[in-house]
């Protein structure tokens, strides 16, 4: 498998972190990808952040020990993103997807 460069996107240092420990805890096979997208379409759509095995539509990234996966068609979305793991108002964490400027 050729893994491309680059990726669209960057995470912020608690979200690798949080990432990582999903990975480990939930015991997430290896030959799974961490896959990044929109749910839904355009504007409308949300943010989609699971473990999934890649497909023809996708491209897939190493990034450190890392599998990426990113449907070709969500990658212009993904496009300056930062991904982020922090609290919210009612004190629950997760991920959040900041536009960088």
């Amino acid at each position: 498998m050729d893994f491309e460069q680059n990726l669209p996107f960057t995470f912020a240092a608690a979200a690798w972190e949080a990432i990582q420990n999903i990975r480990q805890h939930k015991n997430i096979a290896p030959e799974y990808f961490l896959r990044v997208g929109i749910k839904g379409s355009g504007c409308a759509g949300e943010y989609l952040l699971g473990f999934d095995l890649p497909g023809e539509q996708d491209r897939v990234y190493l990034y450190q020990d890392l599998k990426i996966c990113i449907r070709k068609a969500h990658w212009l979305y993904l496009l300056n993103i930062e991904i982020a793991y922090e609290e919210d108002e009612d004190g629950a964490w997760g991920f959040a997807f900041h536009k960088n400027q």
